[in-house]
This record gives C-alpha cells, sequence and structure tokens, in this order.
C-alpha cells in the first residue's frame, strides 16, 4: 500500500512539473505584462522608467523557458524557509494574495459542498428506494431543472427572490392563510410521495404532514417567531430528543435498547448543561471559533465516553451513536445562542434587511463573535445556496445509480433472505457499498473547486480564487496564475491519495498491491 502510493505521488509530482511549465510557457506567450503600462498616458520618461522597474522586477526580460526555472526556485524554497511565489504586476507579494483568496474560496465552496452532498445523497438514496415513484420523477426533475440553468441565472433569481423578497416580507413577517394552506398541501405531497405504501397509508401520512405544516405555521404566526427568533428551552428540548431519535434510527435502529438509551443520555446531558452554557457564553466575552471547535469536539467526545458505559458487550455501535447524537445537540445548543443575538445583528448591523447579496461580511463591523458569526452566515447564504441547487442534480444521481447497482448485487439478497430487517439492509450493506462512486466524485469537486467558482463570486462579489485568476489572465499576470495553478494542482492530487485511502475503509476487499 505504502509503496505503491509512493509511486503514485513520484508519478504526479512528475506530471505536476510538466504540466506547470506548460501553462508557465502558454500564459507567458498569452498577452503583454506590459501593455497597460504601454498604453497610459504618463509622460514618456516616467513611462519607460515604470517599464523598467517592471521587467526588472517580474524578470521579463529572460525568456519565458528559463524564467520558468526561477519561478520554481521559488517554490521549492520551501525547504529551506525561503518559499516564495513572486510579485503581482502591481508589485504585491502573490504568496499573501493566494492565501487571503483560498481562506475566502474555502469559506464559500466548503459549506456549499458539504451541504450538496449531503442533501444529494439523501435525494440519491430515497429516491432509489422508491425508484420509477411520482416522488423519484419529481426529484429528478427538479435536479436537472436547476443543473441545466446557468449559474449566474440562479443567482440573480436567488437575489431577487431569497434576498430581495424576504428582506422585504421581514418588514410586516406575517404567513397568510392562503400561503399556509397552499404550504401545508405542498408538504403533504411531498411526504406522502416520500413514504409511499398503500392508499390509506398514504392518505395517513398525507393528512399527517398537513396538519403539522399548519400547526408549526400557525405557531410562527401568533408568536412572532419570524421577528425574534429563538429555540429556547422547550423548542431546545424536542430538537435534541428529535435528534437522538434520528440518530438512533440510522445508526442502529430504534430497537436496539443499548444505543437508544446512549442517544438519549447523550440529549439529557445537553439540556442539563443548557443554562450553565449560556452562562459560560455570557460570561466569557472572548469566544472565537477555535473555543468553539473546541466545545464541539469535547462534547462530541462526552457523547462517545457515553456510548462506551452504556455500550456492554458491542460498544463500537454505542460510540457511534453517541459520538454523533452529542456532535448534532451541541450544533443544536450553538444555534440557540446565535439566534439569542439575532435582534442585535437586525436592528443595529444589517439595517431590519439581514440577507446580503454583495460581499463576505459587512464593512467594519466590530461585534461580538455571536453578531459577527450571523453575518457571514446571512453574506454566505445566497451564494451557497446557488452551488448546493447546481451540485445536486450531480449527487444524486450518481448516489441513486449507485444504490441500485448495489441493491441488485447477491450479497444483498443473502442479506435478504437472512432476514435482516429492510433498513439492516440498506444502511449496513448497500450504502456503505454505494459509497465508493462518490467518493471519486466528491474528491475531484472538492480539489477542483479550491480554484473557485468564478461566476458565482463575481455575481456575489466574493474575492476569492476565481477572482484572482480571472484577474490575473486579464492583465497577463503570470505569478498569480501560476500561484493558483500550484494550489489547485496540489489540491487535485492531495484529494485523490485521500480518496484511494477512503476507498480502503469503505470496502475491505481493495487491496493495493504493493
Amino acid at each position: 500500500m505504502v509503496s505503491s502510493l509512493l509511486r503514485r505521488f513520484l508519478a504526479s509530482l512528475a506530471v505536476l512539473v510538466i504540466a506547470s511549465y506548460l501553462v508557465y510557457l502558454l500564459a507567458a506567450v498569452s498577452g503583454d505584462p506590459l501593455q497597460d503600462l504601454r498604453q497610459s498616458n504618463l509622460p514618456a520618461a516616467q513611462r519607460d522608467a515604470l517599464i523598467q522597474q517592471r521587467i526588472a522586477q517580474l524578470n521579463l526580460d529572460v525568456p519565458p523557458a528559463l524564467r520558468y526555472f526561477l519561478w520554481a526556485g521559488g517554490v521549492l524554497g520551501f525547504a529551506v524557509g525561503r518559499f516564495t511565489l513572486g510579485a503581482n504586476v502591481l508589485g504585491q507579494d502573490v504568496a499573501r494574495q493566494i492565501g487571503e483568496a483560498m481562506g475566502q474560496t474555502l469559506q464559500l465552496v466548503t459549506g456549499a459542498l458539504f451541504i450538496g452532498l449531503v442533501i444529494g445523497v439523501i435525494l440519491g438514496i430515497t429516491t432509489a428506494l422508491r425508484q420509477y415513484s411520482g416522488y423519484d420523477y419529481s426529484t429528478t426533475f427538479l435536479a436537472f431543472l436547476f443543473f441545466s440553468l446557468p449559474v449566474f441565472v440562479v443567482a440573480v433569481m436567488l437575489k431577487q427572490f431569497a434576498a430581495i423578497g424576504f428582506n422585504d416580507f421581514l418588514a410586516d413577517p406575517v404567513i397568510s392563510p392562503t400561503v399556509i394552506v397552499v404550504l401545508a398541501l405542498l408538504a403533504g405531497v411531498v411526504w406522502m410521495g416520500i413514504l409511499g405504501g398503500p392508499l390509506r397509508r398514504r392518505a395517513v401520512v398525507f393528512g399527517a404532514a398537513a396538519l403539522v405544516t399548519v400547526a408549526i405555521l400557525g405557531y410562527l404566526n401568533l408568536s412572532g417567531w419570524l421577528r425574534n427568533p429563538g429555540f429556547g428551552p422547550v423548542v431546545t428540548t424536542a430538537l435534541s430528543l428529535g435528534a437522538a431519535a434520528l440518530v438512533t434510527f440510522l445508526s442502529t435502529g430504534w430497537a436496539n435498547r443499548r444505543s437508544r438509551w446512549t442517544a438519549m443520555s447523550v440529549a439529557g446531558l445537553g439540556l442539563v448543561l443548557y443554562f450553565p452554557l449560556r452562562a459560560l457564553f455570557e460570561q466569557f466575552a472572548i469566544i472565537n471559533i477555535f473555543s468553539v471547535l473546541l466545545l464541539i469536539g469535547l462534547f462530541s467526545g462526552a457523547g462517545g465516553l457515553v456510548g462506551y458505559l452504556w455500550g456492554g458487550n458491542d460498544r463500537r455501535p454505542q460510540i457511534r451513536t453517541g459520538g454523533l447524537t452529542g456532535l448534532l445537540v451541541i450544533l443544536i445548543l450553538l444555534l440557540d445562542r446565535f439566534l439569542a443575538s439575532w435582534d442585535i445583528y437586525f436592528g443595529s448591523v444589517a439595517n431590519g434587511r439581514p440577507i446580503s447579496t454583495v460581499g463576505a461580511a459587512t464593512p467594519d463591523l466590530e461585534a461580538s463573535f455571536w453578531v459577527t458569526g450571523i453575518d457571514s452566515f446571512t453574506h454566505l447564504l445566497l451564494p451557497t445556496v446557488s452551488l448546493v441547487l447546481i451540485s445536486l442534480a450531480g449527487y444524486s444521481r450518481y448516489s441513486r445509480s449507485s444504490l441500485l447497482e448495489v441493491m441488485n448485487q447477491d450479497y444483498i439478497r443473502t442479506a435478504r433472505a437472512k432476514g435482516l430487517n429492510e433498513r439492516t439492509v440498506v444502511m449496513r450493506h448497500a450504502f456503505r457499498n454505494a459509497l465508493i462512486p462518490i467518493t471519486t466524485v466528491v474528491a475531484l469537486d472538492f480539489g477542483a473547486t479550491i480554484g473557485g467558482a468564478i461566476i458565482t463570486e463575481r455575481v456575489f462579489g466574493w474575492s476569492g480564487m476565481g477572482a484572482l485568476f480571472n484577474e490575473a489572465l486579464n492583465r497577463v499576470d503570470l505569478n498569480p496564475i501560476m500561484g493558483f495553478f500550484l494550489v489547485t494542482a496540489i489540491a487535485a492530487i492531495a484529494f485523490n491519495f485521500l480518496a484511494d485511502v477512503v476507498y480502503s475503509a469503505l470496502d475491505p476487499r481493495i487491496r493495493v498491491a504493493a
């Protein structure tokens, strides 16, 4: 395994060197980096001085075929602590530019890819289990509808209806009876299509989903939740118990008594800590992303410990159940704390229009961690939704076709013949093997999107890798172009290696010859 990965690494390194050399040569002959100075209206003496300065700064007097090795020498300088990607045509450090742009891009695409993957896999699995049903056809139609739309069309629609329309709605956030009835009927149809079954069961599901929707929307109207959102102890308790039940069902099945008690114990631990955590958040003003991540890790670990204590002779499923439940419960508690600062952000920062359409953050915002967190979320919302809608078709189709192929295998028929219930057959035997093709797609997508979503970044005014690359191309700015290429190429190689490791973890039958 190690020797095979080493050979692949050396081969990838050779391809990287050759590809970077070709890209450097092509970019170098694609235009004139001095064109803006040659066409300027500056006095001749000053213009000539600036041209000479740029030639010396970028080594433009060296032929591109040899100039590449000067650039490569700066890259290889990381071995002795002298790493550099050179300067752009304005004299700015390219490594610093790449670092800032990559941070913006990671902030944008990481959440979009994760959410798109989770929703896409869920849609793919459920449509495969309900093959050729109305739910399958409608989900496929909507997925490919958004996939076929240009990115800028989806972005403009989101700006108009999701941002401007919703901001206008928040001026008087009352859901009309007509909208409540329409949404209730739509929810009934959707859940009836998802769960399926005989006519009587469909009717019961339709009625229950419609009534629950009416109750939720009515509560939002009567409580004024849309004006001042928040969970509080009651809603937090309901969400935590629901998360515990969901994790138990998916992890081991509700019939597993130890997993059930593990999940409920972790949910109870979260509720016991509800008020102490709120007091902790209020007392310590220095709360940052690192302390929050530490808290998430500690609570997930505590959930795993609870699972270990409840585990008995078979602790692994209980540890998994406890850890996942702890993760969801602490996220619910953190979301409740963020919502507690909504009124401050809504009135003082957003001025009544919280959904932003441009930029990554409110300029010069100085506020608490919770308010800045809400600000980041409202700026990320539209571009994230745009990327998610476009990626759903690919992930859902791959998941659907992969699961359908796995469900027709002999070992699935054997598992059913042994008397295993459908949840165990799907989750334990089929789902894991169905993830193998998805791993390839996700690895390639994530490695590619490190390069930035150029159109999305441009529409929403996001200064990421895509915007940096587009600007460098327009100016024939060679060093930023090569910095962009280096980052995306290394990301592609790294995620391909990661995919190989995940293959082995998902399917023990996969062995790489030494």
